[in-house]
């Protein structure tokens, strides 16, 4: 039987009156790549921040690996996690957003280092070490002791997806991750994405790229106010959309 990573039921979010999460339901199996397409203001970023709890439920619920985000079972009853709890979970789930949020003052070695050093309270030779790794993996070992400020914009959100790595998650979040690059810089960092994903990281992309989403998305999720309008295979959902909405947003983005 495969082994879920991520169930959620429910699931609503709302800011003010405007509810932007109207009841999600998904299930999403350990080692699986799962796109999610649609218009802004769907909801889309909005889940990947409930599943990292920078976004409370407003109903619903949602499990990482069986535990419940943002409450915890005291007394057969739910209490709210305090900070200490939700950082302590978060360690377990990176996140990789639109701008790449780099420390402008560390080089990319101590941007990667900080983390685990400070959070998980590893020996700084140690993190160095799987540093130093990582960026190999990324294709960026020359650009240790460089600075942001010195990199492309694919070159920094390579160094993100090292740093997020560098606390060794157990499941990815990218929010549009090539949304803010030029087009000539997109592929350096979907090809590092693939290698994850063949790696058997579980991952949940929040993306435009629908060539990514073909050819390494095991799911396809298409959301709408709020909401997921129609899922399935890639390939298939892509190809041969049920839904009238689908067949809008596809007509123009494909």
């Amino acid at each position: 039987m495969t082994e879920v990573m991520i169930e959620a039921q429910g699931v609503t979010k709302s800011f003010g009156d405007l509810e932007v999460l109207k009841g999600i339901d998904l299930t999403i199996p350990k080692g699986s790549v799962t796109c999610i397409i649609g218009p802004s203001g769907s909801g889309k970023s909005t889940f990947l921040r409930c599943i990292n709890q920078l976004e409370t439920l407003d109903g619903g619920y949602i499990l990482v690996e069986g535990q419940p985000v943002g409450v915890k079972v005291r007394k057969g009853r739910l209490h709210a996690q305090n900070n200490a709890e939700a950082a302590k979970m978060r360690e377990n789930i990176g996140m990789v957003f639109q701008s790449f949020n780099l420390f402008p003052h560390m080089t990319v070695l101590e941007n990667i280092c900080e983390a685990p050093v400070r959070v998980k309270k590893e020996s700084r030779k140690a993190v160095q070490d799987r540093a130093k790794i990582l960026l190999e993996r990324v294709g960026l070992s020359e650009k240790a002791h460089s600075y942001p400020a010195s990199l492309s914009g694919g070159q920094q959100q390579r160094v993100a997806i090292a740093r997020a790595l560098a606390m060794e998650p157990r499941l990815m979040l990218f929010d549009e991750p090539t949304s803010a690059l030029d087009p000539e810089l997109v592929g350096e960092v979907l090809d590092v994405m693939r290698k994850l994903a063949d790696a058997g990281m579980t991952m949940i992309v929040v993306t435009h790229e629908i060539g990514f989403a073909r050819e390494v998305g095991d799911h396809l999720i298409f959301m709408d106010g709020g909401g997921i309008v129609e899922q399935g295979e890639p390939r298939t959902v892509l190809r041969e959309p049920r839904h009238e909405r689908t067949k809008q947003f596809l007509a123009k983005v494909i």
